[in-house]
């Protein structure tokens, strides 16, 4: 038997983790003054509540390997072997604190760099809990995780670039730019990294933008899964997207929530879409 391992960044919801058997080791967020674990001691809500009201800016950090090395013990108390699935280690060290916990089990954890993020990962975590629940050995479930990692493509938006630049990842000259002229950034996860995917002037544009992404990529890939995430005041936007795309060729894995630590870097307003095929 293979258990399966992810993190708090999956954004999978407790329901998904509790029917698949799927154990996800938080990630944290320090906020007014504490550490809280991501999905257990804090929401993306009470996050940006808490920022609107003047809180400082938060910050994220990874699982220690001790984290990581509880997690296994436990999980191979039942288990033969473990797969752990995590965020791209381009954008989050929490995939070399889970290598270093993984040396202690003589080879029975095999720990694998999605190159993803949010649902892109979650998925690729249901995908691999499926198989191995239906007696898929390790090898198999690796192969299909690395099919799925080179096809998977992620696609958003975000409402306001300041969230972005507070946490570096682009200048203040930039977010003056496009808090000025109304520009939406498509910004989208490939290979493990964020880059610019486009940037369009207002939010239909920038919806209409990403429902033609999505149309592009099920015309390349055939059929395909897509699952719908969002911050608090994206809802609106996720639901005109998931509208725009009646009739097209995808199985529809539901509307989810950006986690806190996702929320941090990416801010309220935020809406996209994780995609993967369903035959890699």
């Amino acid at each position: 038997m293979i258990a399966i391992v992810t993190d708090s960044t999956s954004d999978l919801s407790a329901e998904l983790k509790e029917r698949h058997h799927i154990v996800s080791v938080p990630l944290y967020v320090l906020f007014g003054g504490e550490m809280h674990k991501d999905d257990i001691d804090i929401t993306t809500a009470q996050l940006f509540k808490g920022i609107k009201e003047g809180q400082k800016m938060p910050s994220t950090s990874q699982p220690s390997p001790a984290e990581f090395a509880a997690v296994y013990t436990e999980a191979l108390q039942s288990a033969d072997e473990v797969l752990s699935l995590h965020i791209s280690g381009q954008l989050s060290g929490t995939v070399g604190s889970a290598r270093l916990a993984a040396q202690d089990f003589g080879g029975k954890v095999t720990v694998f760099d999605t190159q993803s993020a949010s649902l892109g990962l979650g998925m690729m975590a249901l995908r691999a809990s499926r198989m191995a629940q239906a007696g898929h050995g390790m090898a198999e479930i690796v192969a299909e995780m690395e099919k799925l990692k080179a096809r998977g493509y992620i696609v958003f938006t975000v409402e306001t670039l300041e969230f972005l630049r507070r946490n570096g990842r682009i200048g203040g000259a930039a977010a003056l730019l496009g808090g000025l002229l109304n520009i939406k950034p498509i910004l989208s996860v490939k290979g493990g990294k964020v880059e610019s995917s486009g940037r369009e002037r207002g939010q239909k544009k920038a919806t209409a933008n990403l429902v033609a992404q999505a149309r592009d990529y099920i015309a390349k890939n055939g059929s395909s899964r897509l699952a719908f995430v969002h911050t608090p005041g994206g809802e609106a936007n996720i639901q005109e997207v998931r509208a725009a795309l009646i009739g097209a060729d995808y199985e529809d894995a539901g509307v989810f929530n950006f986690g806190a630590v996702v929320g941090t870097h990416t801010g309220p307003g935020t809406y996209g879409i994780c995609m993967e095929p369903l035959t890699p």
